[in-house]
């Protein structure tokens, strides 16, 4: 027989029924809790799947700090991620992690050379000094080097 407490972390810890408060630890389909462990759980801390939490550890995260394969929030850590800080294989957001603070922009994959659009127009015509080629043109809020952006 459970004492009252672990009565009520079990309790705690079971799904919740749809339109329930969240449990301190859910675990299960689709499971809501401020820790969160299954496919697409949902919570603070949320590891499975497709996790959406303030912390997401999965497949396909979306929250605030992402672990993943393919992750989307503020501080993102995985292979093709969308955020404003990132680490990754390929990105997207002003800031890139561990590098000169560009972005990986590619047209086609069978690109032999990366572009980089750069939040400033002064980084990008530096780096159009070292590619060799001349002037700056805008994509989106980005600005990338050379005059034109080249063709494949």
């Amino acid at each position: 027989m459970p004492t009252p407490a672990e009565s009520d972390l079990l309790s705690r810890s079971s799904q919740p029924a749809c339109g329930g408060r969240p449990k301190i630890l859910a675990i299960g389909i689709a499971p809501l809790g401020i820790i969160s462990i299954g496919i697409v759980p949902m919570g603070v801390v949320s590891i499975g799947v497709v996790p959406m939490g303030v912390l997401s550890i999965g497949a396909v995260a979306m929250g605030m700090i992402n672990a993943s394969v393919v992750g989307m929030g503020i501080l993102i850590a995985g292979v093709t991620v969308m955020g404003v800080w990132w680490i990754g294989m390929d990105g997207m957001g002003p800031f890139r992690l561990g590098s000169n603070g560009a972005h990986v922009h590619r047209h086609h994959e069978r690109s032999d050379k990366n572009l980089f659009a750069y939040p400033s127009r002064e980084t990008a015509l530096r780096k159009a000094k070292e590619l060799g080629c001349d002037g700056v043109h805008a994509m989106g809020t980005l600005w990338m080097p050379c005059s034109e952006h080249p063709q494949d």
